[in-house]
């Protein structure tokens, strides 16, 4: 009969599986062992272990999720700082890969994009009511309404459209 793996063990076999699935905060993973079963000193022992082996890096992952959510989902600064704070990122380091991000494409960019696209699947030319869904959107993506209101009636002056 086959003797059953210490519970770290198992443990950092769980981790393991979770950090294949995508990357993960140690706020994220330690939560999921938790919630597994695992004793607190399992967990702290699990998660120093895989910090010494570079597999957990919360400023690594702060890194990769943020120019995630910035860059391919085209998401705006507050959605982006909601989301690594609710994965355990401090404050201090979420401005700084902000930053960084935001240095390969900044909100106003991203912005225009996603007008342009907007734009280039209707018909070319929004009325107010389109306007004013378009605009909850992009707020609702985690953009400052003043930025989204300024580049939206700028849009009316042909900013946006290459064609006019």
């Amino acid at each position: 009969m086959m003797k059953e793996a210490p519970p770290h063990e198992k443990a950092k076999q769980r981790a393991f599986r979770l950090l294949a699935m995508r990357p993960r905060s140690e706020k994220e993973l330690r939560a999921k062992l938790k919630e597994k079963g695992f004793d607190e000193s399992v967990v702290e022992e699990v998660a120093a272990r895989l910090r010494e082996l570079n597999y957990l890096d919360d400023e690594s992952f702060a890194r990769q999720w943020a120019r995630n959510l910035a860059v391919n989902k085209l998401l705006g600064n507050r959605r982006i700082e909601a989301s690594l704070m609710e994965k355990g990122i401090p404050q201090p380091l979420i401005r700084q890969v902000l930053s960084e991000v935001r240095k390969e494409l900044a909100e106003r960019e991203a912005v225009i994009l996603l007008i342009r696209k907007k734009v280039d699947n209707g018909a070319g030319k929004m009325d107010d009511r389109e306007k004013r869904r378009l605009a909850q959107n992009l707020m609702g993506k985690g953009f400052p309404p003043g930025l989204v209101f300024d580049i939206l009636n700028r849009s009316k002056e042909g900013l946006l459209d290459e064609g006019e």
